[in-house]
Formats: structure tokens, C-alpha cells, sequence
């Protein structure tokens, strides 16, 4: 009598689960969502403000200081504007601002950082660039381009490009000189992989990460130096609203009307407190 040879079925393994990418991961944690609603209540503020007010942002009623109203959410300003008006279209200003200016400073600083990694006198003639760049404070900057170019939202914009460009360039380039020396792109130079191929098929991608984090850092930054610039006369030129302008014309009537400053200064705390939200997420997710 012979013993029945029992034979097990193969085990096929499951599938693998893609792994979620990074910057999903962190935005999907609970200080990632809540940036994400804060960030996104401000912008759609801003964008639906000629739906949301019935009055433009420079028109002046007869009434001046007025307490806020059903007709007035925040009251008006000084000479009779609604100041409810004012501050979503001092947020859509900001926007405007910040969303043009800091894209410039990165691709100038990421530029200078391709160029510094190219050669040794370019990576010393960039780094003196970006020290010099560095030595003065945002504000001193500012009044500097301003005295050249005068005051105005174009001159806000070159601003915060300027101050942005050296983080971006110093990490972008921190970044390449690192993986330049992993076992990927030795393989990939022993492979055939010329010095430009490298950088842009192997090293970059994977250098840029930390780029996603620093622009959300540099946003935040940059509706700062807005508001600073405007609150002292070097920023957006009035009658156009800006939150940092608007907080500049409240200083004067704080005791006898208060919401005239915290209608902006909300705005303003918000934002920054949403997009630092989300740079703090997104580099949880990166280093995961």
C-alpha cells in the first residue's frame, strides 16, 4: 500500500501596493488637511471677491468709520470705503503677488545653481551673489529696489523673486552635489551617461524634492514681506488694496474703530498659518 503524495498548491504572492507618493502622504495628515482647508478658504476668498461684495474695493461711500453693518461686514475706512470689499481684494493682491514673484525666484535661483555646479569659478562668483543677496534684510532690499524702480506691485514682485531666489539655489545645489555622488548616478556614469545627461535624467528628479517644501515656505514668506512693504509705503501704490496697506491706514483709528485692522491682520495670519501648515506636512511626507 502505497502513501498518497500530497501536493500543496503554489502560493502566487499578492500584488505589491504602489507606494502613495510622498507629497500625498503628508498632505493627507491631519496638519496637511487642515492647511489645505485654511489655504483654500483664503484663495476661494479672494477669487470670488466681486461675487462676495457688492461694493468696489475703491469706491467711497459718505459715510467714513463706519461700525460694521448688514450694508458694511467690516464698517468702512477713513473715507468711506468698505473695508469688507477692500480685504477679499487685498487677499486677491496678495495672491497675484506671491504667486508670480515666488515662481521667479525659484527658476533664477535654480538656474544659478545649475550654472554654479557647472565649474568651480561659477559655484564661487553664484555663492558670493547669493551672500551678498543675503546680507541685507528684506526690507533694506526693498527700499533699495524701490528707490530704483519705485514704489508698486512690480516692485514687490522683484523683491520677494530676489530674496527667494538664494534658498532655492543653495538647496537645489546642496542637492546635486549630494546625489551626484550616490551609487545611481556613479552607475548611470559608468554606464555611458554623459555629465548632462546625469544632472537631467537621473539627478534632478530626484535633487527637486526638497524644492516642493521650500516653495510653500517661500509663499508664506513672501505675503510677509508684502504686507511689510505695504505697511510702510514701499508696496502696492493706493487706491489699490493690499492687506499690508490696509493694516498701514488703520494704525490711526486702532482705539476708536479696532476691526478696521482685524479684518487684514485675520487674513493675513491665516494665510501664513495655512501655507506653513503645509510646508510642514509636505516635508513629513518627503522624509518618510
Amino acid at each position: 500500500m502505497t502513501a498518497a503524495v500530497v501536493t500543496k498548491a503554489p502560493v502566487v504572492a499578492a500584488p505589491a501596493k504602489r507606494a502613495r507618493n510622498p507629497y500625498v502622504q503628508g498632505l493627507l495628515t491631519p496638519r496637511g488637511i487642515t492647511g489645505l482647508i485654511v489655504v483654500g478658504l483664503v484663495v476661494l476668498l479672494g477669487l470670488a471677491a466681486p461675487l462676495l461684495t457688492s461694493y468696489a474695493p475703491t469706491f467711497q461711500t459718505s459715510n467714513a468709520l463706519l461700525q460694521p453693518s448688514g450694508e458694511h461686514p467690516l464698517g468702512t475706512d477713513e473715507i468711506g470705503r468698505d473695508l469688507w470689499s477692500r480685504v477679499l481684494f487685498g487677499i486677491r493682491t496678495d495672491l497675484i503677488v506671491v504667486v508670480s514673484a515666488v515662481p521667479l525666484g525659484a527658476l533664477a535661483g535654480c538656474l544659478l545653481a545649475l550654472v554654479s555646479v557647472a565649474s568651480r569659478w561659477a559655484d564661487v562668483l553664484v555663492q558670493r551673489l547669493f551672500d551678498v543677496v543675503l546680507a541685507f534684510p528684506g526690507l533694506i532690499l526693498g527700499l533699495t529696489v524701490t528707490a530704483v524702480l519705485g514704489a508698486g506691485t512690480s516692485t514687490v514682485i522683484v523683491v520677494i523673486a530676489v530674496v527667494e531666489a538664494p534658498a532655492f539655489g543653495r538647496m537645489l545645489r546642496g542637492a546635486i552635489l549630494s546625489h551626484r555622488e550616490r551609487e545611481y548616478a556613479l552607475a548611470a556614469r559608468v554606464g555611458g551617461a554623459g555629465p548632462a545627461r546625469l544632472l537631467v535624467r537621473h539627478i534632478l528628479p530626484n535633487a527637486a524634492d526638497p524644492l516642493v517644501v521650500q516653495i510653500a515656505v517661500s509663499l508664506s514668506i513672501a505675503v510677509i514681506v508684502e504686507g511689510a512693504m505695504s505697511f510702510i509705503g514701499i508696496g502696492v501704490r493706493p487706491p489699490e488694496p493690499s492687506l499690508g496697506s490696509i493694516v498701514s491706514g488703520s494704525v490711526m483709528h486702532l482705539q476708536d474703530h479696532p476691526i478696521y485692522a482685524i479684518g487684514p491682520l485675520v487674513a493675513i495670519s491665516a494665510f501664513v498659518l495655512g501655507l506653513n501648515l503645509l510646508a510642514e506636512a509636505l516635508n513629513k511626507g518627503v522624509r518618510r
